[in-house]
């Protein structure tokens, strides 16, 4: 426990939470992508379970080693102190794009835009405004959720400042 604790910097014990929500992270995003490109034409649904299951986990590792080799490069752009921060910043940055993408399709119907009663050439474009003011909002939130709450409100009024928004 000690060793893994100095390999990811981790000061606190609440701290160990980020490294199976990361694992766990790689283990989502591996299954999806091998449950959306895999062939469902199995006869036995065991060997599509064991396929699927293999690849996952082999997309899994390999999304691991894309982590390793980002967190070497963001680690002194981001000017982050702990690799345990890492972890909770790419968990925010998902689940803010996630969540707001999924807020964003209620609101569109709560102001009556719908894809059968708008033309999609001004749907989507409308969606995708509507996704980025939801975005900021979620992504200072969440920041504060896991704890990055100062290095999201930093990365907020950088993103806003290139467009033109001053805080």
């Amino acid at each position: 426990m000690q060793k893994i604790k100095k390999n990811w910097e981790i000061t606190h014990n609440w701290q160990l939470i980020f490294i199976p929500l990361g694992i766990l992270g790689l283990l989502a995003c591996g299954y999806f992508i091998a449950v959306l490109t895999l062939p469902t034409t199995f006869e036995d649904i065991t060997y599509e379970y064991a396929f699927t299951g293999i690849t996952t986990v082999f997309l899994a590792f390999i999304f691991y080693i894309v982590t390793m080799w980002l967190f070497k490069k963001l680690r002194t752009r981001w000017d982050v102190t702990y690799r345990w921060e890492l972890i909770a910043i790419f968990i925010v940055f998902a689940v803010t794009g996630s969540l707001s993408a999924r807020l964003s399709g209620p609101l569109m119907e709560l102001i009556g835009l719908t894809k059968e009663s708008t033309s999609l050439w001004v749907f989507w474009p409308l969606r995708i405004l509507i996704i980025f003011p939801i975005y900021q909002i979620v992504l200072v939130g969440m920041g504060w959720v896991f704890g990055q709450h100062a290095f999201f409100w930093e990365f907020e009024k950088k993103m806003l400042s290139r467009f033109g928004i001053k805080l």
